[in-house]
């Protein structure tokens, strides 16, 4: 499957702090890609690189094989973006708004602007300066998706739209890939991630920590477990397991998180007499939490 996006040693400094360093990431044609990471990690930081808005300090950034330093204009007109940050014009309407994007590309499909609005609920009559946060980020989406490109990169889509309209955010980015496309989107809404994406990168202080299938994070995420029992002596066996976390025992209840193989852990409980045990396997959120915690 050839890559869409390649990232080699891609670093960024601003004076004496350092935004991201030595990213090495490749996205592949077709699929759905989570950028997850707190504020301040260094996402908006790459997405501008890719975009040429922000120039790296070393390393490589790549589109469709074309350097972006150098080969933006052809990469532009094959991509769709959207800022965190967009700014539009409030003296226009969000017709007249998509109408200008359209002849800075050279390209403006009117019906298909229409059937966007039309599903993403967005009246594109009026003016931008009276809408709220929610219906300008429709505006946003519909310029990014309008001229049907071959990559999308989208800076946290989904801020201030409703739920009905992040299942049709949801749908239009499903179909986007069932004709081939690819979609990077950097997001803080995990459970959209999951539910969206087929591959997801976690980025923690300007460094890539992990990058993996969503169906292998979904694997590998923590337990959640609560023992019941009237000896002692387990709650103080389970504390001393390095995979054993966030512990806290009352009484004859012990709950904690546990990241690691379970069958080693059933193993030890299995020595004790045991009145409950519920064990719950972790999403995303909680796989986050355990990447980012102190």
């Amino acid at each position: 499957m050839s890559a869409v996006i390649t990232l080699t040693n891609l670093t960024k400094s601003y004076g004496n702090s350092r935004g991201i360093s030595d990213i090495n990431l490749t996205i592949p044609k077709g699929t759905i890609y989570g950028f997850l990471g707190p504020n301040g990690a260094g996402k908006t930081t790459t997405m501008s690189i890719l975009v040429d808005l922000l120039r790296p300090t070393k390393g490589t950034a790549e589109i469709f094989g074309k350097n972006t330093q150098t080969d933006g204009v052809h990469i532009r007109k094959k991509i769709g973006y959207l800022a965190g940050d967009m700014e539009l014009d409030g003296t226009l309407t969000g017709k007249q708004q998509l109408e200008y994007f359209g002849a800075l590309r050279g390209t403006y499909a009117a019906a298909y602007v229409n059937e966007l609005a039309e599903k993403l609920d967005s009246d594109l009559t009026k003016k931008i300066k009276t809408l709220s946060r929610g219906n300008k980020q429709k505006i946003g989406l519909i310029s990014a998706l309008m001229h049907k490109p071959e990559l999308l990169l989208l800076d946290e889509p989904t801020s201030g739209l409703d739920p009905l309209i992040q299942e049709q955010f949801n749908a239009i980015i499903r179909d986007h890939k069932k004709a081939g496309n690819t979609t990077f989107i950097s997001s803080h809404i995990l459970s959209e991630v999951q539910e969206l994406c087929d591959h997801v990168a976690f980025i923690k202080e300007g460094t890539l920590i992990a990058n993996e299938p969503i169906t292998a994070i979904a694997q590998d995420a923590p337990y959640e477990i609560t023992i019941v029992s009237d000896d002692k002596k387990l709650a103080a066996k389970l504390k001393k397991l390095p995979e054993v976390r966030a512990s806290k025992a009352q009484h004859t209840r012990f709950a904690f998180t546990y990241v690691g193989d379970i069958g080693k852990l059933l193993h030890v409980v299995a020595q004790y007499p045991i009145l409950d045990i519920s064990i719950t396997k972790g999403d995303l959120e909680s796989t986050f939490m355990e990447f980012y915690k102190d």
